[in-house]
C-alpha cells in the first residue's frame, strides 16, 4: 500500500504530462481566447511573438520554493537591521506629505505603507527582472498550478491591453508579482490606483500610484483605522505549554493562518499567563487576539493582522512588517546589529 501511495502523484503527473499540448499549441489557444476575451491583435503580437519555450528557470523556482527558511526570529534579526529601519525612517520624512495624506484618505499608516515596500522591493530599488508575460505563460502551461497562472495570464494581458504600462516594462518576480508592490496582475485590477491622475495605474515608478495601491489593498482587505496590528507578549514555559495544549488552533487556506490560535479575549491570555513583555498585565480592553509563537518570541494579534497576512501569508513576513512599521514610526535610538548566530531552519512554503 505505502508503495501505492508513493506512485500514484507519479502516474497523475505522468496523465497531466501526455495530455498537456505542446508550448506553441498552448500559446496559440492563448491567443484565440485572448482575442474573443477583446485584447488587441497588436498587443498579443508583441506579448507572445518572442516566446519560443517555457522558462526552465522559471520551472525550477516554482518546483523548490518550499525549501528551508529562516524561522521568525532569525528572520525578523535579519530583514530588521538598523540601516533597514533608518532607510524607512528616511522615506517616511522624504515622501511625508505624500504618504499623509495617502494615509489619510485611506485609513493606513504611512508607517505600514513605507514598511511594505520595504519589505517587498527594498523601498523600490529591486522589484524583479523576469518578463511577466514570459513568467505567467510559463506557469499556465506547467500542469502543476495551470488553472490559476492561465486566469493570471489573462489579467496581466488585460493590463498591457489598457495601457498603464509598455510591454518592455512589464516586469517582475519568477511568479509574475510585479512592480515596486509585487502584486499579482488580478491584485493589480482590482487594488492599483491611479493617484496622481495621470491615466495609469503605475506601481513601477509613480510614488503616487505606489503608496496609494499599497493602501488601497490594506484597506480592501479590512485594515481598521486607528486600531494597531498586535503586540509582542511574553510566556513562562509553564503558559506556552498550557496554550498549546489548551487552546484551539485557526484554520485558514494557508500555513500561517492554521499555524496560530483562534482569537480570545484579552482576559483569557491574561489568566492562560500572557502577559506583557515587562511582565505586566495585558490591557483588559484590548481587541480579541490569536497567538502566534515562534521558538523564543510569541504575538498577539489581531484582525488588522489578518490583513497584513494577506498580502503575504506567512508569519515571518506578516510579523516582520508590523514590527518595521513600529520602528519606522517610533522615534526610539536604532538597535544594536544582532550578534552572528548559526540560523535554525523551519520548512514551510512561502505564499505569494
Amino acid at each position: 500500500m505505502l508503495l501505492a501511495a508513493q506512485l500514484f502523484p507519479l502516474a497523475v503527473l505522468a496523465q497531466q504530462e501526455a495530455a498537456r499540448p505542446s508550448f506553441a499549441d498552448f500559446l496559440a489557444g492563448i491567443r484565440t481566447e485572448a482575442l474573443s476575451r477583446g485584447i488587441r491583435g497588436d498587443i498579443l503580437d508583441e506579448a507572445l511573438a518572442d516566446i519560443d519555450e517555457p522558462s526552465a528557470v522559471v520551472i525550477e523556482r516554482d518546483r523548490t520554493q518550499a525549501e528551508a527558511v529562516l524561522a521568525l526570529e532569525h528572520y525578523i534579526d535579519r530583514r530588521l537591521t538598523p540601516k533597514v529601519i533608518a532607510t524607512g525612517r528616511e522615506m517616511l520624512a522624504r515622501h511625508h506629505d505624500l504618504l499623509e495624506e495617502i494615509g489619510h484618505q485611506y485609513g493606513i499608516p504611512p508607517s505600514l505603507i513605507v514598511a511594505i515596500w520595504g519589505f517587498e522591493s527594498n523601498f523600490g530599488r529591486f522589484s524583479g527582472v523576469r518578463p511577466t508575460i514570459t513568467a505567467l505563460a510559463t506557469l499556465a502551461w506547467d500542469p502543476r498550478r495551470s488553472a490559476l497562472f492561465r486566469r493570471e495570464l489573462f489579467d496581466a494581458l488585460d493590463i498591457l491591453n489598457r495601457g498603464d504600462i509598455e510591454f518592455a516594462r512589464l516586469k517582475g518576480s519568477w511568479a509574475g508579482a510585479m512592480g515596486q508592490v509585487q502584486f499579482m496582475p488580478s491584485s493589480y485590477l482590482k487594488f492599483a490606483e491611479d493617484f496622481d491622475g495621470d491615466g495609469r495605474r503605475d506601481i513601477w515608478g509613480t510614488h503616487a500610484d505606489i503608496f496609494a495601491s499599497i493602501a488601497n489593498y490594506m484597506k480592501g482587505h479590512g485594515w481598521t483605522d486607528g486600531d494597531t496590528w498586535g503586540r509582542e507578549v511574553k510566556l513562562s514555559p509553564e503558559a506556552r505549554s498550557r496554550i498549546a495544549n489548551e487552546v484551539e488552533r485557526g484554520n485558514g487556506t494557508c500555513r500561517a493562518t492554521r499555524d496560530m490560535t483562534v482569537a480570545l479575549p484579552s482576559t483569557t491570555w491574561q489568566a492562560l499567563g500572557v502577559r506583557t513583555l515587562r511582565g505586566g498585565s495585558l490591557p483588559a480592553k484590548a481587541p480579541d487576539a490569536a497567538l502566534v509563537v515562534g521558538e523564543t518570541r510569541a504575538f498577539l494579534v489581531n484582525h488588522n493582522y489578518d490583513a497584513v497576512l494577506e498580502y503575504n501569508c506567512s508569519h515571518a513576513y506578516a510579523i516582520g512588517v508590523s514590527l518595521l512599521s513600529d520602528r519606522i514610526a517610533g522615534s526610539e535610538p536604532l538597535p544594536r546589529p544582532a550578534k552572528a548566530h548559526k540560523p535554525s531552519k523551519r520548512k514551510h512554503t512561502k505564499q505569494r
